[in-house]
C-alpha cells in the first residue's frame, strides 16, 4: 500500500486544480478523510478475519461500491455545507476510489477487491511502480521507507501535481478570454 501521506495527494490535486470555489476546504478535508478511511480495514486483522476475506485488507473498505454508498451518505449528511451534490458526491467518490486505485499499482499484497460484494477477485493493475509501504512507524523509518517514498514522488506527487497545476493555468488562462 502507498502511504497514508500520498493517498491525500489525490484530493489534493484535485482540490488545487478545481479551485476552492467548487471545492471548498471543508470538503477537501472531507476528501483526505476518505482517501485514508479503506486502509482502517486493518481491524480485520485484529478480529481474525484473513487477509484474503471479502471483509479483510483491500477487500469490500477499497471496492467501487463503498465508495459510491459512502458518497451518497456523506452528501445526505452533509447537506448544510451548501456544496452541490454535482461537485460533493464525484468529488468524495475519486476520493476514496483513489485509495484502491493507488493500491492496485503497488508492488505487493494480495490485490483489490474492487467488485466486491459481487465477485470476491482481487486486481491488480499491470503498471505497478509504487512500492509498498512497510507497516508501522518504527519499519517505515529505515531505507526502505525512503525507497517507498522516492518511488511515491516520482509515480504519484509528480504526475498528479503536474495534472493539477495544468488544470488551474488552463482554468486561468480560460478565465481570462471571457
Amino acid at each position: 500500500m502507498p502511504t497514508i501521506l500520498t493517498h491525500t495527494a489525490v484530493p489534493i490535486s484535485l482540490w488545487i486544480a478545481f479551485g476552492k470555489k467548487r471545492i471548498p476546504f471543508q470538503l477537501l478535508l472531507l476528501g483526505i478523510a476518505f482517501c485514508v478511511l479503506p486502509d482502517a480495514d486493518v481491524i480485520a486483522f485484529k478480529l481474525g478475519i484473513p487477509y484474503e476475506h471479502d471483509l479483510g485488507h483491500r477487500g469490500l473498505s477499497h471496492s467501487i461500491l463503498f465508495a459510491f454508498s459512502l458518497s451518497i451518505l456523506a452528501y445526505v449528511l452533509t447537506r448544510k455545507f451548501q456544496v452541490k451534490a454535482r461537485v460533493l458526491i464525484p468529488f468524495l467518490f475519486f476520493s476514496i476510489l483513489s485509495h484502491g486505485l493507488l493500491d492496485a499499482m503497488t508492488s505487493g499484497g494480495l490485490g483489490v477487491g474492487f467488485l466486491i460484494p459481487y465477485s470476491s477477485e482481487r486486481f491488480f493493475f499491470d503498471y505497478r511502480p509504487i512500492r509498498v509501504s512497510p507497516i508501522g512507524i518504527k519499519n517505515f523509518l529505515t531505507a526502505r521507507g525512503l525507497v517507498v517514498l522516492k518511488s511515491e514522488f516520482f509515480f504519484v506527487w509528480i504526475p498528479l501535481f503536474a495534472a493539477s497545476f495544468a488544470i488551474l493555468l488552463i482554468r486561468l488562462l480560460w478565465g481570462k478570454k471571457k
